[in-house]
């Protein structure tokens, strides 16, 4: 089949880059004609654009378009010039889009409809921030709205990742064609522990929050609940991952708290073995978002063989099976947050059974699945 994927990021840090890349790479070994089109946009929270993207990543070839950020006023955007035509110039079997209130979905929807291609669209939905002004919320609701009577209502398919995002779609878009793909990871990659040198200058008894450094990813309850452990035998915390922009705030936060000294900033770690060696070595994994769609780095840290802590948002307790593969804590608790963690490094037992039911569950969500439950979705579009 010949499949394009549509996204506004590709080839940079994030999980819906992940998320397209790994189905892209495993379309083409199963054999299909897949393409990947993208922005030259590199860095969404610095608005980083490039021009040295590679033509082709993992064997699949990728044609970038110039990005413009504002379409409408108050609301961020993307839209890709010349995305319409180039789409329209090929004989696509299927589109697949992806992220929700991004102009190049609408793009996308428009060639759909126009030629008659069956439209996928995965939606990596997130609801408007707790900390956005009534406004903007009410903006953003708006567009979910829009989004529901547009580009949802053409496509074939809405893809999700649980059935926690299902829910909040139905608010909005047709319900008959969502469908639910958990995302996945190449346990091959992560099955060979003695490979995976971490990066030097890395504690030996950490607590690690993976993921960026950005607004919604709770760090400074995060902060909080680092500052409330007892200060006798208390690992350092480290935080991996690119900077959005939060790390000035953070930093002062943490000289409030008198923690500064026992925070590792490793940001972004590009090669994949290192990144995985630092995982590997945590002793408590750590994600206090305010939402996760999903969450890959749960999975990495189920591969890993590391204990997890986690907010009760979005996704995140399906992945978690409700609290038996990972502790959930409310968001926006740092007592709760700090407990779980002190409990989680005072109890060996406890985190080898969280340990042993992470590796159980991640067994199941592969990448090898995630590919397969596509490539049967686009055959059956294609048919109708």
């Amino acid at each position: 089949m010949k499949v394009v994927h549509v996204t506004l990021r590709f080839d940079a840090p994030g999980g819906v880059e992940t998320n397209v890349r790994e189905i892209a790479k495993g379309l083409r070994a199963a054999g299909d004609d897949v393409s990947v089109f993208a922005s030259d946009l590199y860095d969404e929270g610095r608005w980083e654009r490039r021009t040295t993207f590679a033509p082709a990543v993992d064997g699949v070839p990728v044609r970038r378009f110039p990005v413009r950020k504002r379409v409408v006023p108050f609301l961020t955007m993307p839209m890709m010039g010349g995305l319409i035509d180039a789409l329209a110039a090929q004989p696509w079997d299927v589109i697949h889009a992806h992220s929700h209130r991004y102009g190049h979905v609408l793009q996308a929807a428009a060639v759909a409809r126009r030629h008659r291609v069956p439209l996928v669209v995965s939606t990596h939905y997130h609801p408007a921030d707790r900390g956005e002004k009534p406004l903007k919320r009410g903006l953003l609701r708006c567009q979910d709205v829009a989004f529901g009577m547009s580009a949802y209502r053409i496509a074939d398919a809405l893809v999700v990742e649980t059935e926690r995002e299902a829910g909040l779609l139905r608010e909005f878009a047709p319900s008959k064609g969502i469908r639910v793909i958990p995302p996945g990871i190449d346990l091959d990659a992560w099955g060979h522990p003695e490979a995976d040198a971490p990066p030097a200058g890395l504690p030996e008894r950490f607590v690690l929050y993976a993921g960026r450094i950005a607004p919604n990813k709770g760090l400074p309850i995060l902060l909080h609940a680092f500052a409330r452990l007892p200060t006798s035998g208390r690992p350092r915390l480290v935080l991996m991952g690119r900077d959005w922009g939060e790390r000035p705030a953070l930093e002062r936060l943490a000289a409030e708290l008198g923690v500064t000294d026992e925070l590792v900033w490793l940001g972004h770690v590009e090669s994949p073995s290192e990144y995985r060696g630092v995982v590997r070595r945590a002793s408590v994994f750590v994600l206090p978002s305010e939402w996760e769609a999903f969450g890959l780095v749960l999975l990495e840290a189920m591969a890993a063989r590391v204990a997890i802590v986690a907010s009760a948002v979005g996704g995140v307790p399906e992945v978690l099976e409700g609290g038996k593969s990972g502790r959930l804590v409310p968001y926006g608790d740092p007592g709760a947050l700090a407990d779980s963690i002190g409990q989680l490094l005072a109890d060996d037992a406890e985190r080898r059974r969280l340990v042993t039911a992470g590796t159980l569950r991640v067994a199941s969500l592969t990448w090898a699945n995630a590919v397969a439950r596509h490539r049967a979705l686009y055959r059956e579009l294609a048919r109708g």
